[in-house]
């Protein structure tokens, strides 16, 4: 610092700042004057620095960003009250809600400064992307899950049905060798005329995957007429090698419980991730350089 050494002729009140001076996006907050010393290769020289500290304006934010975000993640919340078997109705409303979610942040940041370093807005909107995307994810599980139970209940009634089938025609051929191996005792043409006629009687089992019923009607071999009576059996489910696991649910959890705890999770996560948001942002902002000279001092 051999040639020359800069100072604020004034002092603190060397720099003023209009009252009047506003910008659309921000407020300004106060400014602050210093006098620095830089090394170089050179050398060291001094200079007179004069920062000016702004605070963004909430209202225009809150009405063009963090009001518009909250909104499409409750929007994306829909679809946890909607039927798991809706495809057409979840998988759109949850596509377009991450698109929209998607344009949001990029528009956002077009209309930001380019820095390195994360903003507290940033941090807002990536939250809120990963709950909109988070619950379509959600119903990709629920999807998942009710089809692979649905594999299962498949395989299984397919495996009880086989399993009748060889009980039925184990039945069918002991009922045969009966009927042809029993001796005839007639004593007359009349007896023989009027001994009564053994009816075998079989069973078709009419099974639609849709609803877990079995119907089932009597058939008259004899005569080929089926009976007046039919009648409609309930088929329990049951898992061959464990009759006492529920088929209805996988991993212990049903897809329909999932819908369920996501009503309540989700909501709790994004009000407590709103509170510390608001709480540790605001406080932040709050804080101020001690030199800071205010534009208003009642501040």
């Amino acid at each position: 610092m051999r040639d020359i050494r800069y100072r604020w002729n004034k002092g603190p009140t060397s720099v003023g700042v209009s009252n009047e001076v506003s910008l659309p996006q921000f407020k300004v907050l106060g400014h602050r004057q210093r006098t620095i010393e830089i090394s170089l290769s050179t050398g060291n020289y001094s200079r007179l620095v004069c920062e000016i500290q702004f605070v963004r304006s909430m209202g225009y934010y809150l009405i063009q960003i963090y009001i518009p975000s909250g909104l499409i993640v409750i929007i994306s919340w829909v679809s946890f009250w909607l039927n798991r078997n809706a495809t057409p109705a979840r998988v759109p409303l949850g596509v377009i809600t991450v698109l929209t979610m998607t344009t949001l942040m990029s528009s956002t940041n077009a209309a930001l400064p380019k820095i390195s370093y994360i903003k507290s807005i940033d941090v807002y909107l990536g939250t809120c992307f990963v709950m909109v995307f988070a619950s379509l994810l959600e119903y990709a599980t629920v999807g998942y899950m009710s089809k692979r139970l649905q594999m299962r209940k498949n395989r299984i009634l397919a495996l009880q049905k086989l399993v009748e089938q060889r009980k039925s025609t184990i039945a069918d051929y002991g009922r045969s060798s009966t009927m042809y191996s029993r001796p005839s005792f007639c004593g007359s043409q009349y007896d023989c005329d009027h001994t009564p006629k053994q009816t075998e009687v079989r069973y078709k089992y009419h099974h639609d995957s849709r609803y877990p019923f079995r119907s089932v009607t009597s058939e008259n071999t004899i005569n080929g007429r089926p009976d007046e009576e039919t009648a409609t059996v309930p088929v329990n489910v049951v898992h061959p090698l464990h009759p006492e696991k529920d088929l209805n649910r996988l991993y212990g959890i049903s897809p329909s419980d999932i819908d369920k705890y996501s009503r309540i999770v989700f909501p709790v996560c994004f009000i407590c991730f709103n509170l510390m948001y608001w709480i540790i942002y605001l406080h932040i902002s709050d804080v101020v350089a001690d030199d800071l000279v205010l534009l208003n001092p009642s501040r």
